[in-house]
């Protein structure tokens, strides 16, 4: 008994160690910022708050060097700006060489040291999927997919990897990840998300950002991250980008607010504003959610930034304010920190004034100032320059490309596989179909090379589409259907000699606005195409790569195999022909519930009352389905015992066993309900997961724990709460049941 207290106080002891060096570290920077903040102007200040595009200093196309010394010293000396945004504009906003970087930003910064009090400029980039404004990195699935992998070990390392590269061109402040869930398949940015479910898109977020942040994100290796898009940004009623959504506080409580908090326990120190409305209050003027919740009761003491030229469009767009000057007014006030104005200096000019006429606070000023020098403090941007990370050794590493390529292997879902039509023989010729199967843009979407990835031309000519990768993988003839075959004989004379059909189809890469659609039905010629593949009689193996599902229901019943891509990145080609031949064996579920019908979207999560009489959850393809070429059977789910005392942890165990022939991974899925509560609870809601690699025939043992606060739920007092009663908890196929005691 002794021991067993030593060994429990050891770790308590270390950690308390930890805390009051962390104390220290923070009351030194505490200190090191009100005396800077001592010594400012109001003009220095309110530069601080100010973020600009590249455009704004950008010297004319062509230029040998993308910045205009004249206009940066304007910025930086007589505006005293204190962030920058976006790649150079050279000659459009997209991806730069590391050494264009390093010109640029030691450019910036060496004016910044010209200044009086010589503060750094915070440089942000929208890294999303690795270091996608830098040419040659290495650039992973999307988060939808990475949310697909059920890995966080991977998540971490994509936070590493893409950490590691920004450093290597001198890039500190990555705009990622997005922790707002994603539960309308319409909206053009699902991918961007992590998913519709609470724990994981929780648990990727949080995985990514210790990998991007470390334990010391001033590291040379590490950088800050910042959660987009707070809050409920995700879920707009119609489906369209930047549009209203309608969440209830409970909602908000339930599904919206916890990946946020978990990612400001992580140690996130910034945060990107909804850059649309909830409940008929925009983002940025909603001083419920930036102060009271955000401030008060998630305890975020980083600083927050606006979406792009969001505190204007509270005049322009929202109609909230009656002038531009009352929108700046307005969104400081509700506490916003940093305005990305970002094309000119009207923020600066506008909040000058405010403040000297007595119409805003100096002393809020100061508030949002403090935040964002204690960012700066510490990310070490006011220490001295040190050698940047070598690029040889540190960006693009063979063993980075490895690691993304495995990545892109486990996100990707193999949905159907009738009579075991997959993996293909390599001797098989194929017929390669669609417009998806020569573009590598497709399996990347935005934010790639430059703001809506669509941009073929800039794409490396290393990497492989998915065509070229069938090409290299097969040793039969693999052809490829120039036009979009739509007649009956003409499909009958084009499969003539083929013994399989690969059907690429899916989405153009787009993101925000400009991928907004009004329905998720596929595009009539994909239709009239794939509908011409499938009445040749010969087998059509249909792969779907873009942002969010699109209907196939047709289609997938016809089909042999059915593949959901989404976007696996730049080693997507070769991860799904590895798939295809059988040199992987699939292992990726769904992060999403992919819907049947363009209109029938019931998230898996549901309520009792959405499975109730004729309603029913029936989507094309469920939350968490993905077939392997192997089997996997779960059994004896036990708990440790079916009482449980208020306050205690739930410990339960299940076998997973390899029932087919070959390895592979399964990922075991653990589902809680509670069965009768003061407000309804969901159908089953995700708790815990586990990924393990199995061979042949193999079982293992998996423990789980669930917490006290995995019981728990919004209660009808808006405050969360755990009842006693009867809880479910279902594994597989299988549902065992336990009674938690009343306190």
């Amino acid at each position: 008994m002794q021991n067993k207290l030593l060994i429990f106080i050891g770790p308590l002891f270390f950690l308390l160690g930890c805390a009051v060096n962390t104390v220290q570290s923070n009351n030194e920077t505490d200190t090191k910022v009100k005396q800077l903040l001592s010594e400012m102007t109001l003009e220095e200040k309110i530069g601080q708050m100010t973020q600009i595009d590249f455009s704004v200093i950008a010297a004319e196309l062509g230029s040998e060097n993308p910045v205009d010394q004249r206009k940066l010293d304007d910025a930086v000396l007589k505006y005293h700006i204190g962030s920058i945004l976006n790649a150079p504009q050279t000659p459009h906003n997209q991806a730069q060489s590391v050494a264009v970087w390093r010109n640029v930003l030691q450019s910036i910064q060496a004016v910044a040291a010209q200044s009086r009090l010589k503060i750094p400029v915070i440089y942000g980039i929208d890294a999303i999927h690795g270091a996608t404004y830098i040419k040659n990195a290495v650039l992973f699935p999307q988060a939808l997919n990475m949310a697909a992998t059920f890995n966080t070990e991977l998540s971490f390392k994509e936070g590493e990897i893409t950490a590691r590269e920004l450093r290597v061109a001198g890039l500190q402040w990555n705009f990622s990840p997005v922790m707002d869930l994603g539960r309308q398949p319409l909206w053009p940015r699902l991918w961007e998300t992590y998913g519709e479910d609470v724990h994981l898109a929780t648990v990727m977020g949080m995985s990514y950002i210790k990998g991007h942040q470390g334990d010391d994100f001033s590291a040379p290796t590490k950088a800050l991250t910042c959660l987009k898009h707070y809050v409920g940004y995700s879920f707009p009623i119609n489906g369209k980008d930047r549009t209203p959504a309608w969440i209830g506080e409970r909602m908000l409580r339930e599904y919206f607010l916890p990946p946020f908090e978990a990612a400001i326990k992580a140690g996130s120190p910034t945060i990107m504003v909804n850059s649309a409305e909830v409940d008929g209050i925009p983002g940025h003027a909603n001083y419920q959610y930036l102060t009271t919740i955000l401030r008060d009761e998630l305890g975020f003491t980083g600083f927050t930034v606006s979406d792009w030229e969001d505190i204007k469009r509270l005049y322009t767009r929202d109609k909230l304010a009656a002038s531009e000057k009352e929108a700046v007014k307005i969104a400081v006030m509700a506490g916003i920190d940093m305005s990305m104005v970002p094309f000119d200096y009207s923020f600066y000019h506008l909040l000058l004034e405010l403040v000297n006429t007595g119409e805003l606070p100096l002393a809020r000023i100061d508030e949002a100032v403090t935040r964002i020098l204690g960012v700066k403090y510490r990310a070490g941007l006011f220490n001295a320059p040190s050698a940047l990370l070598s690029e040889a050794e540190h960006f693009a590493t063979g063993q980075a490309t490895e690691i993304n390529r495995q990545a892109a292997r486990e996100s990707i879902v193999l949905a159907k596989n009738e009579q075991q039509s997959l993996p293909l023989k390599k001797n098989a010729n194929v017929l390669v179909a669609g417009p998806n199967a020569k573009l590598l843009s497709v399996m990347n979407g935005g934010w790639t090379l430059t703001w809506q990835g669509d941009n073929e031309s800039l794409y490396p000519k290393d990497k492989l589409t998915l065509f070229k990768a069938i090409q290299k993988k097969a040793t039969g003839k693999v052809t490829y259907l120039e036009n979009n075959v739509v007649d009956k004989q003409a499909a009958l004379d084009a499969t003539k000699n083929v013994d399989v059909i690969v059907l690429c189809l899916g989405e153009k890469p787009y993101t925000e606005t400009v991928g907004n659609i009004g329905s998720l039905n596929l595009e009539a010629a994909q239709v009239k195409l794939a509908d011409a593949m499938l009445a040749t009689g010969k087998p059509v193996i249909l792969i779907m790569t873009g942002g969010r599902p699109r209907i196939i229901t047709e289609q997938a019943e016809l089909a042999s195999a059915v593949i959901l891509g989404f976007l696996p990145g730049m080693e997507g080609g070769a991860a799904i022909a590895d798939i295809l031949y059988g040199d992987y064996n699939p292992n990726g579920k769904l992060p999403i519930s992919y819907p049947r019908e363009s209109n029938d979207i019931v998230l898996y999560d549901h309520k009792p009352i959405e499975s109730y009489e004729s309603n029913v959850y029936h989507p094309l393809y469920a939350f968490g389905h993905g077939l392997s070429y192997t089997s996997f059977q779960t059994s004896a789910l036990k708990l440790a015992s079916d009482t449980i005392n208020w306050g205690d942890t739930v410990e339960l165990s299940v076998d997973v066993k390899n029932t087919g022939l070959i390895s592979g991974k399964e990922t075991v899925l653990v589902y809680l309900n509670d069965v009768a509560a003061s407000v309804t609870r969901p159908s089953r809601q995700l708790k815990a997961f586990k990924k393990v690699e199995l061979a042949a025939g193999q079982t293992q043992t998996l423990h789980f724990s669930l917490k006290p606060e995995d019981l728990s739920f919004i209660g009808v007092d808006l405050k969360r709460v755990i009842e006693p009663g009867e809880f479910k908890i279902r594994v597989g196929n299988e549902t065992v049941s336990f009674t938690l005691n009343k306190p």
